[in-house]
């Protein structure tokens, strides 16, 4: 190849093959750059469906998809297979025409320090329960029952309103144990009576086991009770004519204060939400 058909083949080369020339841009004509498309921000009221379900409580959300492709979920009132279907938290949605909520249901054992109240609103500006577990949970728990500011032991908190009104009812035969500490030695007549049943507001309220502390005096006794009514424990005692200086509920329906330091809060586990759940 001569010179000159060397410098035909460099420019054919600088034309047809730009690939190896470098670009070179005037200022103001820099390539013109495609706009990236802005991701869309999730919307907060919303929530996917087998979410929403496991939520409730009725299964896992592995699970909820199965019942979701098996048209077992209805929202509004019309049946819903398709997976990864969003819904409100305002819409109505149910399993087998059972209303489901949306709120991941929770359960914290407190054990309960003295001269903290129990009441939602204490206008009185007295210690509250709720500042104990403040930390526990993003949702409003409310205790279950009642406990005198001065009593202390264990109080169960939920947002689980079915499990509340399960637990609160009368019939639910839930089992109680305290330590109780009287200003004075329990004479074995009285303890007798409690035995047999001491009559209050016209009922007779039944104890399932009444005992002295072992090693200690005889101003402490353990109580078993299943009654539901407030402070029927304390009045109880009043009624005979004692002095209550201590009321310590040790056992509530089968949970204990074991590893729960007073002031301290846990979560309930699997099984014993269960457990709870088929209290009736």
């Amino acid at each position: 190849m001569g010179r000159s058909d060397s410098n035909k083949g460099k420019k054919a080369l600088g034309r047809e093959g730009g690939a190896f020339r470098k670009k070179s841009y005037a200022k103001g004509n820099a390539p013109i750059k495609k706009k990236t498309e802005t991701k869309q921000k999730s919307n907060p009221d919303l929530i996917r469906l087998n979410k929403y379900v496991a939520n409730s409580g009725v299964c896992s959300r592995r699970d909820a998809d199965i019942y979701i492709s098996a048209g077992n979920i209805t929202v509004n009132g019309k049946a819903i297979t398709e997976m990864g279907h969003k819904v409100k938290k305002t819409d109505v949605v149910k399993f087998d025409g059972r209303l489901l909520s949306p709120e991941k249901k929770e359960y914290v054992l407190l054990n309960k320090p003295k001269d903290f109240s129990t009441t939602v609103r204490d206008e009185r500006g007295r210690r509250n329960v709720n500042g104990l577990i403040s930390n526990a949970s993003k949702s409003k728990l409310l205790p279950i029952d009642k406990m005198d500011k001065t009593a202390t032991g264990l109080l169960l908190f939920t947002n689980d309103g079915e499990m509340t009104k399960r637990l609160k009812s009368p019939k639910n035969g839930l089992r109680k144990i305290y330590h109780i500490v009287l200003n004075k030695e329990l004479r074995s007549a009285d303890l007798k009576k409690i035995q047999e049943g001491v009559v209050l507001d016209e009922k007779p309220v039944r104890v399932q086991d009444i005992s002295f502390i072992d090693n200690a005096p005889k101003r402490e006794v353990g109580i078993e009770i299943y009654s539901s009514k407030n402070r029927v424990v304390e009045r109880l005692f009043e009624h005979l004519e004692y002095e209550v200086v201590k009321v310590d509920r040790v056992i509530y329906a089968g949970l204990t204060k074991k590893d729960l330091p007073r002031g301290h809060w846990r979560f309930l586990t699997d099984q014993e939400v269960i457990n709870l759940g088929m209290i009736k």
